[in-house]
């Protein structure tokens, strides 16, 4: 007997959809598959390229150490290009577990050869560049510290961006349970990269300023090595000075006890001199800007400070620091009828107030020549002392801010000596800019202008024509010069063309990666042999000699200066 099969009517059925519910990942599937996912093949291309890319000659050498960082954090940059250009490869094409594994073994064949080779060659770049710079060549197991520390390096980078990326997807999980998953992921990227910022900028950055603001706070407050309460009331902190010893700074007390004696004066000149004049204010010495540079006027009155034959305003560098070769340099030339000031604006060293607020130093410029121009315009023309100003590094920035312009710097002194000028310096920018054409950017020629540059000091002891007012002595191996934003970019200038002295030619423009180098220099400008980099030092005798020598002055008297000073 057949069974009859009852059919309902068709408006009856219910369609039957197996709704499988999608599989969410928790946190503890992801954790191994981010933490422990395997490198990817675009991302290692490129960091292999750009760790050689690192190894090429910058404007400084560096340590093995240092340059196994620099190489670490480089690869870790063409790692991330690397990752981002593979993600963007896959949303059109996809691959075979084989084709990957055979793309991993050309890359191994290509990449390990050119590693080899760049390592040997970085290790010969950086010897040459060591020999230009008068420094001992690296000894040859650097390279393992080298190849050591940019593994450490870029590891760290690695772990720290998948942290990141875990997070990321964590907070996405949390946020899928009420938006769309695209959604979900735009929120959670957003709100880690909220909190990353947070973090390095409120934690990190903020904890090392205020470190930094301490560490600084406390040496300014010490004295250092031999130095003493000076016993002539021709100084600052001194007998009868209107300005206690203590509230000088550590780098105020410096300045004021470093002039040399008279005997030492009176040898050096052949005749009888005059004991120097040296005045200071610290930050301590009154509350605001313009009461300190009051008080030097008044501490320059009281010393008779503007009946010498030159007095020089000195803009010192964050900390409040001075070269002791550059106001001696003027004291040994005029056998102690001089008259040198300076003032503290800040404790922190250049590269910190620099980054963090540059307006103090053109505040304590401006206000610190102001004061001084005015009280000396004030006396008769045929009784005014010459008239100089210095700048070095961060203190060449605020001179220029006060004056704005060339043609009101060249007519606002008698001389004005400016070392190692910043890469921010609105004059020094545009009189580079406007060379004349066919001189070279590290040592152009301003026409119409007497402005003068020189890398070394020969050029300004062998110039030919009328004496400038104004002198740039700037190391073509100074990276605080010629650092720029532009260099992301485009090749900068100091690589075209002729190229200074201490620029090896084996060094060439790559984008983004000249940029890091050169940023990286910046950091230990100062750690290079007097000449190179951001050291510049007796350079300054032929500066003073340039601008404004006492009578009978002569090139000889400068070597024998430069001699006397140890450069």
């Amino acid at each position: 007997m057949r069974k009859e099969v009852v059919t309902p009517p068709p408006d009856t059925v219910a369609p039957v959809r197996a709704r499988i519910p999608r599989p969410r990942r928790s946190p503890e599937n992801l954790r191994p598959r981010i933490m422990r996912a395997p490198l990817s093949l675009t991302g290692a291309g490129l960091a292999a390229f750009f760790f050689c890319l690192a190894f090429t000659p910058s404007l400084l050498p560096r340590t093995g150490i240092l340059q196994g960082v620099v190489a670490g954090i480089t690869a870790a940059m063409g790692y991330a290009l690397g990752t981002a250009i593979g993600a963007l490869i896959r949303i059109r094409f996809r691959f075979s577990p084989r084709a990957v594994r055979i793309w991993w073994r050309v890359l191994a064949v290509l990449l390990l050869p050119m590693i080899a080779t760049c390592l040997v060659l970085g290790v010969r770049w950086q010897r040459e560049l060591r020999l230009r710079l008068g420094m001992a060549p690296a000894q040859e197991y650097d390279i393992v510290r080298t190849v050591g520390a940019s593994l450490l390096t870029f590891g760290l980078i690695l772990l720290i961006a998948r942290a990141l990326r875990l997070a990321t997807h964590g907070c996405a999980q949390v946020f899928r349970l009420i938006v769309p998953d695209r959604a979900a992921y735009c929120a959670g990227t957003v709100v880690v990269a909220v909190l990353s910022y947070s973090a390095f900028d409120g934690l990190l950055v903020a904890h090392l300023f205020a470190v930094a603001d301490r560490s600084a706070a406390v040496i300014n407050s010490g004295t250092g090595n031999g130095v003493h309460v000076p016993g002539s009331a021709l100084r600052s902190g001194g007998p009868q000075s209107l300005v206690p010893w203590d509230t000088l700074g550590r780098q105020g007390r410096s300045f004021v006890d470093g002039a040399p004696s008279r005997a030492e004066l009176t040898t050096f000149a052949g005749r009888p001199a005059l004991e120097p004049i040296r005045l200071y204010a610290g930050l301590a010495s009154a509350e605001t800007l313009q009461g300190r540079a009051e008080l030097v006027v008044r501490e320059m009155d009281r010393t008779g400070a503007f009946q010498r034959k030159v007095v020089a305003l000195f803009t010192p560098t964050g900390t409040g620091w001075v070269d002791n070769k550059v106001p001696q340099s003027l004291e040994y030339m005029y056998a102690g009828d001089t008259a040198l000031v300076s003032m503290q604006y800040s404790y922190l060293p250049s590269s910190i107030a620099f980054i963090g607020n540059r307006s103090e130093v053109v505040d304590a410029a401006s206000a610190l020549i102001t004061a001084v121009q005015g009280r000396w315009r004030a006396l008769p023309a045929d009784q005014r002392p010459k008239l100089l100003l210095f700048g070095e590094s961060l203190g060449t920035y605020g001179i220029e801010a006060t004056f704005g312009s060339a043609e009101a710097l060249v007519a606002g002194a008698d001389g004005v000596l400016m070392e190692g000028p910043t890469f921010a310096n609105p004059i020094h920018q545009r009189l580079t800019r406007e060379r004349a054409a066919g001189t070279p950017v590290w040592d152009p020629v301003y026409p119409g202008l007497p402005v003068e540059f020189a890398d070394t000091a020969a050029e300004l002891r062998d110039r030919p024509g009328p004496r400038p007012k104004v002198v740039y002595l700037q190391n073509s191996s100074d990276p605080v010069v010629w650092w720029s934003w532009s260099m992301l970019w485009k090749r900068p200038a100091w690589l075209r063309g002729e190229r200074g002295p201490d620029v090896t030619p084996s060094m060439h423009w790559f984008p983004w990666v000249t940029f890091w180098q050169t940023t990286c220099d910046l950091v230990f400008a100062n750690t290079t042999p007097t000449g190179h980099g951001h050291v510049y030092k007796t350079t300054t005798v032929d500066g003073w000699a340039t601008i404004a020598p006492p009578p009978g002055w002569t090139a000889a008297d400068t070597v024998r200066l430069r001699d006397r000073l140890g450069g």
